[in-house]
């Protein structure tokens, strides 16, 4: 190699054992001429293109892990690289993702495979009942979530904007789950050092009020995201909030914002308010503590957050957020209000009765005139709020000629009380029962123009005394009813017996137990308001059964009738006769009796007072050709009220409400043209060849002033000493009974009774059972009596226009111990007597078609 140059290329060698002198070759030696090759570098500058090459076809005959082949294990080639930081990471980065993304989906299948399967489908609403009056006006939406569900057009825009504002505000933007949410509020709570902020969206929160229960665990959180998602790819944003919000409770047994609007507000979600909206959106975040009902500036304070926060996200300008902060808080009744949820809670009692289980939302059409019902209502809770005399509670109810239940008040604040007085509320009615004693002795042969002896009268131990202690002598029957003498309805109660008064009590529709005792005249016996007040009706319908009822129809949503109330007519159980004298002598009660404080211009009226021991129940029941309504005051744990009789307050309060129910309308006469001492109507076969006597037509009204008792009983002295002294008998004229115009004052008329015939009582009559006389301070009803040396009247007697009864209390069978009840004997069936009334108000003027199916074959179809 001697002469060989420095830096001078060395030719690969292919035989060890040769010198590297023996074999070379150049360019002429090759077989095929090359072209001119690039210009030859001087020595010592390396062929940094060459090692580029070099370095190419090394990488690529590199192994996965980096080390070289070949024999020699690569060596005399050049290093590795070694990789930046940046890389490592960006390695490490990946393989975390990948192996997490693997667990993450084997945590999320393991939750997933744990929900229930009823967890894809979508429950099913609590049913609604929306319970609506006679015109389709809403009285109450009754069932778990107290409201109906709403579509999202028709609620008020400002809740679904307060709800967004304040809860989720990203709403629009997220896929159910919201993670910069999560982040914000994990921020703020740790800035707080406390719970502050939620991060879940509203979907989640709808998973979890749909789905799953509220317990704070990882596994309940997991599934709310799953199901969150899944949601989300099911339904509508739109859908998603209106379910929300149809779905979310806002306290005080309000689900949803149609039942919030009308527990907080009384109002539609539709109508509500930007203030009443926030005050909502507010309530989500603790529904019971920051309700109005129970914190009111809580509620207004939480109301604030909610106007600030809907301010910030520009849904509302500076204008509308200081006129709603400047609104005053909203206080609201700690339980639903308004009297017409008396009649509500019969429906949802009565329900399952007509249709069964109700699986689905639900319309139930009742026959409550909503008019009427706050007219009725406005009545009973001023006439307790102007009242000085210990009187707390009252109920109403007014029925139409069919019985259908047109107002029904069961108390004087349904807020504060939920029992319902008209309905489930069992008193004594004192005398306004007497006149079914009266109804029987006509049935029985009497007449009003009879005369009869008021005097001292015992019946074996028993001495009923009249409200003034006073007696009277001769009167005549209908004296002797519209001035509420306790003597004689206990003597025609002992002439025609408690048995057949108990028929006739029964027929005209009291369904309670009656105590089969002679005290029975005077009401001992306990009865509803609501069944005192149906057996009145026949009176002023012409003699037709009315049983009270509240439901005409139920359907479903989509219109289906589940259940309509029949239309047959019901049968005549008073014949007309019978219902036009009952009505001349009622008529007087109003006219110049102990009712007439209850007389309505314009229309005649009839009625009945009545007033139980020691001034424990006040009645009235009084009915027009339009309406029969009961009215009753007292109080719940039986105290006596200081001089409250049936004259007085109840006949207030009814005649309040009735002048409110009949004004605009045309005056009717009530059923019947019985004039008490006229002359008796010619005998026909359409009468029957009984003897009707007429004064009034049907189309004719008396005078204001005329009193039909005047000419018959003439005026009745009063004793103003008191005490229980015998006036003068008074002569009745000789035209007193128009059957028999000679009658004599010891005669009776002829009459039907169930043993022979048998007098009146008089002073002492032995009778069974025997009665006892209770001890002067014994306690028969269950209160204290006012102390005897108290003059608990004022001035020395009793105002003459009330007809407070006496009753030593006796010894009353137990309910048990009554015979049984038998069917009515006299009913009579055939065409409607003239004069029927068969229809009541309705707002617009008679009603729905509907609303007179009951006798529907008497209007012709």
């Amino acid at each position: 190699m001697a002469g060989r140059r420095k830096g001078e290329r060395i030719e690969p060698r292919f035989d060890a054992g040769r010198s590297a002198d023996d074999f070379r070759l150049s360019a002429d030696d090759r077989a095929v001429a090359s072209e001119p090759g690039p210009v030859r570098q001087r020595p010592g500058r390396p062929d940094r293109q060459a090692e580029k090459a070099a370095g190419e076809r090394l990488s690529r005959r590199r192994g996965f892990f980096g080390r070289g082949g070949g024999d020699d294990g690569g060596e005399g080639r050049r290093p590795r690289r070694r990789r930046s930081f940046i890389a490592h990471l960006f390695r490490l980065a990946f393989f975390t993702a990948l192996w997490g993304g693997v667990a993450v989906a084997g945590i999320v299948a393991y939750f997933a495979i744990k929900l229930p399967q009823e967890a894809w489908a979508i429950p099913e609403r609590p049913p609604n009942v929306k319970i609506v009056s006679v015109t389709g006006e809403l009285l109450a939406n009754r069932g778990l979530t107290g409201g109906e569900a709403v579509s999202l057009d028709a609620i008020s825009p400002y809740i679904p904007q307060a709800v967004m504002a304040i809860e989720d505000r990203r709403f629009y933007s997220h896929f159910g789950v919201d993670p910069l949410g999560i982040v914000r509020a994990f921020s703020e709570n740790m800035a707080a050092g406390a719970t502050v902020q939620g991060g879940s969206t509203l979907t989640q929160q709808l998973a979890k009020n749909i789905f799953l229960n509220p317990e704070q665990t990882i596994q309940r959180k997991v599934q709310e995201a799953i199901l969150s998602i899944w949601l989300e790819q099911k339904f509508t944003k739109d859908q998603i909030l209106e379910m929300y919000l149809n779905r979310v409770y806002f306290g005080s047994g309000a689900t949803g914002v149609e039942a919030a609007a009308r527990r907080y507000f009384n109002k539609s979600a539709k109508e509500v308010t930007l203030s009443e909206a926030a005050l909502l959106a507010g309530l989500l975040k603790a529904p019971s503590r920051l309700s109005p009902v129970r914190d009111p500036a809580a509620a207004k304070a939480r109301a604030a957050v909610v106007l600030q926060a809907m301010l910030d996200e520009k849904m509302i300008d500076r204008a509308d957020f200081d006129a709603a902060i400047a609104e005053q808080p909203t206080k609201s009744r700690a339980y639903w209000n308004g009297a017409e949820n008396y009649a509500a809670d019969i429906v949802m009692r009565d329900l399952k009765t007509l249709v069964g289980e109700v699986h689905s939302d639900v319309v139930v059409e009742t026959t409550i005139d909503l008019g009427l019902e706050k007219d009725a209502e406005a009545a009973i809770r001023d006439t307790i709020a102007g009242a000085k005399q210990n009187v707390s509670q009252g109920a109403l109810v007014a029925l139409d000629g069919t019985g259908a239940i047109r107002a029904l008040v069961g108390g004087k604040d349904y807020a504060e009380s939920q029992f319902n007085r008209a309905v489930d509320a069992k008193r004594q009615p004192g005398s306004s029962f007497k006149p079914f004693v009266y109804e029987t002795a006509l049935e029985f042969g009497w007449k009003p123009e009879n005369m009869v002896d008021d005097s001292p009268t015992q019946i074996g131990n028993w001495s009923p005394m009249n409200y003034d202690r006073k007696y009277r002598g001769q009167v005549t029957v209908a004296y002797a009813l519209a001035h509420s003498l306790n003597t004689i309805a206990a003597q025609l109660t002992q002439n025609v017996t408690a048995k057949a008064v108990i028929e006739t009590a029964t027929r005209m529709g009291i369904t309670s137990p009656l105590v089969d005792n002679p005290s029975i005249a005077l009401g001992t016996s306990e009865v509803t308001l609501l069944e005192l007040t149906g057996a009145f009706a026949p009176f002023a319908n012409g003699g037709y059964q009315a049983t009270p009822h509240l439901v005409n129809r139920v359907t479903d949503t989509a219109g289906k009738i589940l259940y309509e109330r029949g239309a047959e007519v019901p049968p005549i159980i008073v014949t007309d006769t019978t219902v036009a004298m009952m009505n001349a002598m009622l008529k007087g009660t109003v006219t110049s009796g102990t009712g007439r404080k209850a007389a309505i211009e314009g229309w005649e009226a009839a009625g009945k007072t009545g007033t139980t021991q020691d001034f424990k129940d006040a009645w009235f029941m009084g009915y027009t050709a339009n309406l029969t309504t009961g009215v009753w005051f007292g109080n719940d744990n039986g105290a006596p009220m200081k001089k409250v009789t049936g004259g007085g307050l109840p006949a207030e309060a009814w005649h309040t409400f009735m002048t409110a129910a009949h004004a605009g309308l045309p005056a009717m006469p009530l059923p019947g043209n019985y004039t008490i001492g006229g002359e008796p109507e010619p005998l026909t076969a359409s009468n029957g060849g009984v003897a009707d006597p007429g004064g009034f037509y049907d189309s004719e009204l008396p005078p204001a002033s005329a009193d039909p008792l005047a000419d018959v009983i003439g005026e009745q002295p009063e004793n103003p000493a008191g005490g229980q002294e015998v006036l003068p008998r008074q002569t009745a004229p000789a035209s007193a009974d128009p059957y028999r115009g000679d009658l004599q004052e010891d005669e009776l008329p002829s009459r039907r009774e169930p043993a022979g015939r048998r007098d009146l009582p008089s002073r002492n009559v032995e009778a069974e059972p025997v009665y006892r006389e209770p001890a002067e301070d014994e306690d028969v009803y269950g209160v204290a009596p006012l102390p005897r040396e108290r003059d608990i009247y004022g001035s020395g007697e009793l105002p003459p226009e009330d007809d407070y009864y006496y009753d030593d209390g006796g010894a009353m069978r137990a309910p048990e111990e009554i015979a049984p009840a038998r069917g009515p004997s006299r009913i009579v069936r055939g065409a409607p007597p003239p004069g029927a009334i068969l229809e009541g108000r309705v707002d617009g003027g008679g009603g729905r078609e509907s609303d007179r199916s009951l006798f529907r074959g008497l209007f012709g179809g």
